[in-house]
């Protein structure tokens, strides 16, 4: 294993650069950030390797400029409605990362229930648009507390749709199927085997295998060499405290 260099950047920044990473060469999509270290994430893409990330106010608007988290953008390029947010859904035309209340090693994910659906421990959020994401546009996902009862071994129910389940539904459901990574606090995971089980790509300087395993509720494949996440450039890291996020709102999702 390679090892991390030392510097100041806070676990927060590592996986803001984790998620920016995500829309690395994705072209003129729409960036669908769902939570504080993805938006972060999306918004540095924009404004050094993907230039043509479309971006919304997290309304109805596309806008132009990228303003600070919490601030109101000064270009509006055009409006978004409910309805052409979802024609763009289903057309493939966007690169959405959601949050997960539980995935599992195929990439299933439940934002639903804990426990049975008919009588839930716990009601989360609800299916919403989970299914058609998964099947129609790249969808990947953000978890800020990585644990085992995330990570588990089948999740109580299915949201977004995984590989073995897609596989089983056939080619109308694996045609657009693309769940390209999973960014925790603690490192980041594709699905690059065979089975399309989670594999663990990289770790954020800090954390070893055994915490992810130990972490982890199901068999996570673990290669012989296990790299970790880039390093923020200089020009990155200012992005992230000066332009983007200058009110270290990342670090209250992800605390050092």
């Amino acid at each position: 294993m390679s090892s991390p260099t030392t510097n100041e950047t806070t676990r927060a920044e590592y996986c803001v650069v984790a998620c920016a990473e995500a829309w690395r060469h994705a072209g003129e999509v729409l960036a669908g950030p769902m939570g504080t270290v993805p938006t972060i994430g999306a918004r540095l893409a924009k404004l050094t390797f993907a230039p043509d990330l479309l971006l919304t106010d997290g309304e109805a608007l596309l806008i132009g400029d990228v303003p600070a988290l919490g601030a109101r953008a000064q270009v509006v390029e055009g409006w978004l409605p409910y309805r052409q947010h979802l024609a763009l859904v289903a057309t493939g035309r966007r690169h959405v990362m959601m949050g997960a209340g539980q995935i599992d090693r195929h990439g299933n994910q439940n934002i639903s229930c804990i426990g049975d659906w008919a009588r839930p421990a716990r009601q989360l959020l609800g299916v919403r648009g989970a299914p058609i994401n998964t099947l129609n546009n790249p969808t990947s996902y953000w978890v800020p507390k990585h644990s085992t009862r995330v990570f588990v071994e089948q999740v109580d129910m299915v949201c977004g749709v995984g590989y073995d389940r897609a596989a089983e539904a056939g080619p109308s459901a694996t045609r657009f199927h693309d769940v390209p990574e999973v960014v925790s606090n603690l490192g980041v995971f594709d699905f690059a085997t065979p089975d399309h089980s989670m594999r663990l790509r990289s770790l954020h300087p800090g954390v070893t295998v055994e915490q992810v395993l130990e972490a982890t509720g199901f068999a996570l494949t673990v290669p012989d060499e296990v790299s970790y996440t880039r390093e923020p450039t200089t020009e990155e890291l200012r992005l992230i405290r000066e332009v983007i996020d200058p009110k270290g709102a990342r670090d209250r999702e992800v605390p050092a």
